[in-house]
């Protein structure tokens, strides 16, 4: 098996984050994150069951109630949890009830679990994607993480000490991923697929940094409560809370939905000193940031072309996978 060589393990001396991934037996799980970069570290072990400390044996005896997961600590300033959720969907069958591969049981059952709350949002908006390719209901747990025991020494690395190990996971859909000149891991667009499914303003805004005239965007004037998301990825962006009447003729924020949700590059484009914002999944181009917004909220004005958005209105936002975000949505 190819693997993306885990140079990027030198980023991860900032604050990690952690999510936890049931999908089945754990040896392919752990070591296909392991590769993914962003990914600092992962352990095989057991969560969400019924008892303490449990062994393997007891684990599959399907008695305890545990889920064969691995916990993923990760840099969310490298990779965004949005693209790891995404990519674990491509290595389960999100639809099997107990069984992945050749393994079946409730121990191997297929989970998302979480610790904080400020997860919930990016996981349950791919889910929701994820279910309109499926006719049934995901069969994948969403739950908060109860518990969680290492599992034996023997099972952590196990692919990495056993090249030839038994292993039910396809690992070709790793090279959908890409390391951005900034270090950051992003998710390779189909630019030719973006070119059918964007207006032809649309993708030149978002593929090739331009901007669309002002006054002349859908949303410079708008005021309806909701969440603006990515025109190309869904990754929510901003919020109706957040939006001001700046009169410069595009839609004006005074900060994302949550400081992850972009990225900030310098940008010295016709001549001019500006700092450029780009969303951190799809790596579209959005606008600019400029210190000349209300100093009551901070004096940043993030102005961002209507065309790199698609609004979600309150009302629907429950309906379309974001109701973790209704709260800041008014």
């Amino acid at each position: 098996m190819d693997s993306i060589q885990k140079k990027h393990r030198k980023g991860c001396d900032r604050i990690m984050q952690k999510i936890y991934f049931a999908g089945g037996c754990f040896w392919g799980v752990e070591e296909y994150f392991s590769r993914i970069p962003g990914v600092c570290d992962t352990e095989c072990g057991y969560a969400n069951g019924a008892v303490e400390n449990p062994t393997y044996e007891e684990v599959c005896s399907d008695t305890t109630g545990f889920a064969e997961t691995v916990c993923i600590l990760y840099n969310p300033d490298i990779v965004a949890l949005r693209i790891l959720v995404r990519q674990f969907f491509k290595i389960i069958d999100p639809v099997s009830i107990n069984r992945q591969g050749n393994d079946r049981g409730s121990q191997y059952r297929t989970g998302i679990y979480y610790i904080s709350d400020e997860d919930l949002g990016p996981i349950q908006s791919v889910m929701f994607e994820i279910q309109k390719d499926y006719s049934q209901p995901l069969a994948v747990e969403l739950e908060p993480l109860r518990n969680f025991y290492p599992a034996e020494d023997y099972h952590q690395n196990y692919l990495q000490n056993h090249p030839h190990g038994y292993c039910h996971i396809d690992f070709s859909s790793l090279k959908d991923l890409i390391v951005r000149p900034d270090g950051r891991t992003g998710i390779k667009q189909d630019r030719a697929e973006l070119q059918k499914q964007l207006t032809r303003e649309q993708y030149d805004v978002t593929q090739n940094a331009s901007t669309e005239r002002p006054f002349s965007g859908p949303y410079w004037n708008h005021h309806e409560p909701g969440l603006y998301v990515d025109i190309v990825t869904g990754e929510p962006l901003f919020t109706s809370a957040h939006k001001f009447d700046s009169g410069c003729g595009w839609p004006s924020f005074t900060k994302p939905v949550m400081s992850c949700a972009v990225t900030e590059l310098p940008d010295s484009s016709h001549g001019m000193h500006r700092v450029e914002v780009r969303s951190r999944e799809g790596d579209s181009h959005l606008g600019h940031v400029f210190e000349d917004g209300p100093a009551g909220t901070g004096g940043l004005r993030y102005c961002i072309n209507s065309a790199a958005l698609r609004f979600i209105p309150r009302s629907r936002m429950e309906e379309e996978g974001y109701g973790a975000y209704l709260d800041l949505a008014i």
